[in-house]
């Protein structure tokens, strides 16, 4: 399922960095939340305004992020 359409970019808020719903919370937040050991239920209890969708959204996103080819010089 593709939920990256709940990923926002505003250059006036949050210096451009994509943010969730075109809220004041960074995907960058939510996922070092994740590897702090943040549970999904803790990172909802915390930002009530985050749906658990959201949490995956910020998940594809890094995934997609990373999915990248790696050049070499011949």
């Amino acid at each position: 399922m593709n939920h990256l359409d709940r990923i926002t970019f505003d250059p006036e808020q949050c210096g451009g960095r994509p943010c969730i719903r075109g809220m004041r919370i960074r995907v960058k937040d939510v996922l070092e939340m994740l590897v702090g050991g943040a549970s999904e239920p803790q990172i909802l209890e915390d930002f009530p305004d985050l749906k658990a969708e959201d949490i995956r959204a910020c998940l594809q996103y890094a995934a997609a992020q990373a999915d990248h080819a790696v050049l070499r010089a011949a």
